[in-house]
């Protein structure tokens, strides 16, 4: 794997790998790590996929687990991926404690699906937008290191029109995001200008989900994002799909089966209740027309 998409990928997939070795061989995490002379907290984090690894450590687990040869040298194989630096490492004295595994999900995603109630997400942000919100979301911060966090958010961008297998982008917003004054007047009116030119790209679709729609499963379920990953060699998905739910203490990566299935399935509900993506760009660039009244 190469740098542009990062260590998030080959680590979550080499904590999942040594986390069913570990469990095939009847150990439990306390068990393992006294083993390995690690904390257990140590332990959580690499099945985790929450730090990279030397082969030689993955070496000494593979055995204590009685793994093939065959797979514990592909296991320190791996193990040497995890140290590749993403692009948006050049970023990490502004990037928050844990949101580059989910810059890495979003950079090798081959769909997301995404739901937001309150904002405009980060992916079709104007770079005035995001001021706005970085600035008030951090009001100890310096303009220097405000201007970086926005440089991060723009750079994101550009996965959406990269030359090379850009992701396809579902996004339902909710209405009152169009009439949110975030920034003032201008800046409102050049990010609904922006979601309009977005929602004309061939890989993204906008739609708003109308106050009058009532009750659909995104008023329970809350803004989420699903991010669905290309196959391998062997025709399977590369990584599970992942749920990813931020909140104002940090963010949640669901992708257990049952959790997909309910998020999924909300998913579909949004998009039904919501106009669709030529209604709904109408709706925006009239909401853009009264803001620069």
């Amino acid at each position: 794997m190469d740098d542009a998409t990062g260590s998030t990928v080959p680590r979550r997939q080499l904590g999942r790998y040594l986390r069913d070795l570990r469990t095939q061989a009847g150990m439990s995490v306390r068990a393992a790590a006294r083993n390995l002379e690690w904390s257990e907290t140590k332990l959580w984090r690499i099945e985790n996929g929450r730090t990279s690894m030397r082969s030689l450590d993955v070496e000494q687990m593979c055995r204590m687990y009685q793994a093939s040869d065959e797979l514990t040298t592909s296991l320190m194989a791996l193990a040497k991926q995890t140290k590749a630096r993403g692009w948006w490492l050049s970023y990490e004295d502004v990037i928050n404690v844990g949101f580059d595994i989910y810059l890495g999900l979003e950079e090798v995603a081959t769909r997301l699906r995404w739901y937001e109630v309150e904002l405009v997400p980060g992916l079709l942000q104007t770079a005035g937008y995001a001021h706005t919100l970085i600035r008030a979301d951090n009001p100890g911060l310096d303009d220097e290191e405000i201007a970086r966090r926005v440089e991060l958010r723009m750079a994101r961008q550009s996965v959406l029109t990269r030359a090379v297998n850009p992701p396809t982008l579902q996004v339902v917003l909710g209405e009152t995001i169009l009439q949110r004054s975030i920034g003032g007047p201008e800046v409102m009116a050049d990010q609904l200008t922006r979601l309009a030119e977005l929602s004309k790209l061939p890989n993204v679709s906008i739609r708003v989900v109308r106050v009058e729609a009532g009750l659909h499963a995104g008023v329970m379920s809350g803004p989420f994002v699903l991010l669905e990953f290309p196959p391998n060699g062997n025709g399977q998905p590369s990584e599970p799909t992942t749920v990813y739910v931020d909140s104002f203490t940090g963010a949640l990566y669901l992708d257990k089966p049952h959790e997909v299935a309910r998020y999924d399935g909300a998913f579909k509900d949004i998009w039904r209740a919501a106009s669709d993506e030529a209604v709904s760009r109408d709706l925006i660039i009239k909401e853009a027309r009264e803001f620069r009244r």
